[in-house]
C-alpha cells in the first residue's frame, strides 16, 4: 500500500510532501527498508504501529543512511534520528504510534524539526 503524508510546522505552513510505502504489519514493519537500495528526496516509509508507545528501531541491512521520524498519535513529532548505515547507537527509540523513514538529510533540507506535525491521511490511520 502506497500514499502520501504532509510535514507542516507549527503554524499549519506546509513544509514537504512524501510518498511512502506502507508498513503495517508485523512482517513489514520488519522488513523496512532493508531491501530497498536508495530513496530520492520525497520518497519514504511510513510504518504505522497499532497503538502509541514507545518504539524501536535499527538500520538492520540497510545500504543508505536515513532520518528517522518518531510521529506520536496527534501527529507531533517527537524526536528525529539522523541514523547511518552502521547503526551507531541503535537502537533509536522514541513515543509514537508512526514512525517515518527517509533519505537522511531531509528533514534539515525541508526544515521539519521536532514538535512540527506530519499529517497521516485518515485510510492510512
Amino acid at each position: 500500500t502506497n500514499g502520501t503524508v504532509t510535514a507542516r510546522d507549527t503554524s499549519g505552513t506546509r513544509l514537504a510532501t512524501v510518498e511512502v510505502r506502507i508498513a503495517d504489519t508485523q512482517e513489514k514493519r520488519y522488513t523496512g527498508l532493508s531491501e530497498t537500495d536508495d530513496l530520492s528526496m520525497g520518497e519514504g516509509m511510513l510504518f504505522v504501529h497499532e497503538t502509541e508507545g514507545t518504539q524501536a528501531y535499527v538500520m538492520r541491512n540497510m545500504s543508505f543512511p536515513i532520518d528517522i521520524v518518531f510521529v506520536e498519535a496527534d501527529g507531533r513529532i517527537g524526536r528525529i534520528v539522523h541514523a547511518s548505515v552502521d547503526g551507531v547507537n541503535a537502537p533509536y527509540r522514541a513515543r509514537a504510534k508512526y514512525v517515518l523513514e527517509v533519505p537522511r538529510g531531509w528533514a534539515n533540507a525541508t526544515g521539519v524539526e521536532v514538535g512540527d506535525r506530519v499529517v497521516v491521511p485518515e485510510d492510512i490511520r
